[in-house]
This record gives structure tokens, sequence and C-alpha cells, in this order.
């Protein structure tokens, strides 16, 4: 399970900031929200919101958990010699703009606490670490790195050796997976299922769902949460194209891009039919009929038919899933239900959501503790700042959140001019 996220120095967070999963002290109301973890002892909340006013800052952060994840599995490939490393460095400060970009994970593995993180500009990491913490005993660290000085320490002993063929541009933990060590492949598989999707771009996410449509374990699941969903849809075809046929369509360049996709999803480009009931003259049913689902059904059926994929496996398997906009073109009542899904005695596995909203509709403080709402907004020089609603003094666990979110008491909302001033007349 994640415990914590830290980033500092990039695109709008000029200074690190860190979100917590770790449930407060001072909220120990106990409820389905939160996982009690036994060794070690943890309290971990299943789920986190985070809101603030348009460019605030808010798909920066799930940026910095996708870029990080990606930067970590693609390090040590050997496209990646001499090409620029992928960090965006905070741009409105020029004391910024050349130092290093910083990205730490603090996470839970079978009982081990595992803190990594690295420091990196475009051209060459800076410095990297990897600590464990077993239970009752301080954390060990495993390796340190300063510039190209590599410690793999007396612990770590599946690095040795590995410091000469890291590149300054590459990971060392990367490198180190690569050949092999237990450790560093662990840790690496964990940071891999640190899914981010988003809720406006659902191309990924559709694919991934139709992929699981025909599996012996999600695909009744996902079609039993399509017709529950109440759109009217009683079943779901997914065609399969034939890859060859697909990719003689297009460019040669345009087939290496193909070819990437259905490497990573056999099911991509799959079409998926969508089977609804139909009445006769007399409204009696009358038989099935069958949509095409990607031009017939609405945006927002086919924004949850997305959703419904990730979420389930990451029900499943236990794992953290990360999604930006996750109410865009989604009724209130379906949002509601696919967070329930994770603060619930259901989530076996302690799955863990953390999503960007605008719903203040889920700001029910019967149904989120205070602990599980974050914001995020800019000071007056431009830079994101990071903040938990549990940090907030005076703020009691059964305070309407909603309208004190509203009126701007907790920050994180947008100052807004009169807009009727901009309307342009005609000449009298």
């Amino acid at each position: 399970m994640l415990l914590q996220f830290t980033v500092g120095n990039f695109k709008s967070f000029r200074e690190k900031v860190t979100i917590s999963m770790e449930a407060t002290s001072d909220d120990l109301r106990e409820d389905d929200n939160v996982a009690h973890i036994e060794t070690p002892t943890l309290r971990l909340v299943k789920s986190a919101a985070i809101y603030g006013p348009n460019a605030g800052g808010k798909s920066n952060l799930i940026d910095a958990m996708a870029r990080f994840r990606a930067l970590v599995l693609g390090s040590s490939k050997d496209s990646q010699k001499g090409e620029p490393l992928a960090v965006s460095p905070f741009r409105l400060n020029s004391e910024n703009e050349n130092a290093p970009t910083h990205f730490e994970v603090l996470f839970l593995l079978q009982g081990t606490r595992y803190r990594y993180g690295f420091e990196a500009t475009k051209e060459v990491v800076t410095a990297e670490w990897l600590f464990e913490k077993k239970e009752s005993i301080r954390e060990t660290r495993l390796f340190t790195r300063d510039g190209d000085e590599i410690d793999p320490g007396t612990v770590f002993k599946e690095g040795r050796g590995l410091e000469v063929r890291t590149r300054s541009n590459a990971l060392f933990l990367s490198v180190v997976a690569q050949f092999n060590g237990a450790i560093a492949g662990e840790v690496i598989g964990w940071i891999d299922q640190l899914m981010t999707i988003s809720g406006i771009d659902q191309t990924s996410a559709s694919g991934f769902t139709a992929g699981l449509l025909n599996d012996t374990v999600f695909g009744a699941s996902i079609r039993e949460m399509v017709k529950l969903a109440d759109v009217g849809i009683e079943d779901l075809i997914r065609v399969d194209l034939d890859k060859d046929a697909f990719l003689a369509s297009f460019t040669t360049d345009m087939q290496t891009s193909f070819q990437a996709l259905f490497a990573e999803n056999p099911y991509f480009a799959s079409r998926v039919e969508s089977v609804h009931r139909r009445f006769n003259a007399r409204n009696e049913p009358e038989g099935m009929v069958q949509f095409d689902f990607e031009t017939e059904e609405s945006a927002g059926t086919r924004q949850f038919f997305a959703l419904s994929g990730r979420f389930l496996h990451a029900l499943h398997e236990g794992t953290v899933l990360v999604v930006d906009e996750l109410d865009a073109r989604l009724h209130p009542l379906l949002t509601r239900q696919l967070i329930s899904m994770f603060n619930s005695s259901a989530n076996r596995q302690n799955a863990q959501l953390i999503f960007t909203t605008h719903d203040q509709g889920l700001l029910d403080s019967k149904r989120i503790r205070r602990d599980q709402v974050w914001f995020v907004e800019k000071d007056k020089m431009g830079a994101s700042e990071l903040f938990c609603l549990a940090e907030i003094k005076g703020v009691r666990k059964e305070a309407n959140f909603e309208k004190a979110y509203l009126l701007g008491q907790f920050g994180g909302v947008p100052h807004l001019g009169d807009f009727q001033g901009a309307i342009v007349h005609a000449e009298e």
C-alpha cells in the first residue's frame, strides 16, 4: 500500500509537497475508509480526493506520479542512452530551471516499508536512494547515490559491481532490476502497479477494459457493473479485429506506433458492441439489438465502461489507482458509487484510490474523513501548494465540509471576478 508520495521542482510545484495516505491520529473514527495493517501497525486510508481550482496544480500532481513511474520503468532501456530525462522543472523562478526534480515514494510491501527516490535534471541523475524498514527495526540504508558515486552498502549485495554499468542518466535501481536483483525487482514491481489514468482521455482505459471483457475473472463483473449503472445496456460483446489487416491500412511510421500499442494491450483496437433490449408496438420485449459502443453510446457511458475495468482490476489485485478528473462526464451518483467500492469492507485487498475532482457533493462528512481530503492551490508566485483538510485547525470531523469549501474557508477555490464586465456590447 502507498504511504506517501513526494515531488518537488516539477511543473507548478516549486517546493517539495507530500500526499500521505496515513490516517491521522486525531481522527480515531473507525470505519471502512481505513485499512488496519497489523505488521507493521499502520492505519491507511483507502482513498484520497484532491480538490482545487482550474490550473491550481491537481493534474500536475497526478502527472508527477505518472512521470515517476515512467522514469523508473524505462530507465535502463538502451533507447534512453543519450536521451534527455523527462523532467519538467518549475519555470517561473530562474533558480529552479536548472535545479533537479525530486521524486520519492514510501510504500508497504509484504510487511516491509520501502522508501525510494531520486533527483534528476534533464541530463543526469544527481541523487538516488533506497531504504527499508522492517517491524521494530530502524530504517536500513540499502543504497545511496550522489552524482556518479553509488554506494550499495553492505546490505544491498545484489547491486555490487553494477555501479559501473549505470549510465549518468539511468537509475541504479532499474539497472539492478535488469540484472535480476531480487529487492530491486520487488520495488520496481510495486512501482509498476502505481497506475495513473485520465478521466478525460479514456482511450487507454477503454482498451484495457475491452481486453478484460472475455476474461473468466473480470468479464462477468464488468458486464454486471455496466448493467447496474442504469444505462440501458444488457450485455457487451467484444469484436476482435485482425491485427495485420488493421496495420496494413496505415503508413509505416504509424504501424510502428500501433505495434507498441498492440504490445501493451492486444485488444486496444478491438470493437465493442452494446446489447439493448428492443420492444414492439405494444411496448413488449421483442429481442435484442446491438449498437456500436464507440459511436452510439453516450460519452458518460463510454467513460464509465473505461473506468470499470481499471477499478475492478485494482480492487482484485490490491493495487493503487490514480485517476485525474474522475468525475468527468459522470453523474455524481455514479462517481460516488465508484469511490465507495474502495471505501468498503468489500475491498479486502486494501486497494487504494487517489483522484482529482471538482464534485463538491463528495465532501460529505458521513462518507469521507478529513484525512482523505486534499487541496491544491497556487500562491502569488504561481507555485502550487498541497495541504490536507486534517491540517486545517478548527475543522470538526462532523462539519459541513461541502458548504465550508464553497465558501472558501479551506482554500483551493478560484477567486473569480465578475464575468459580466467582459460582455461586449454593440454601440448604441
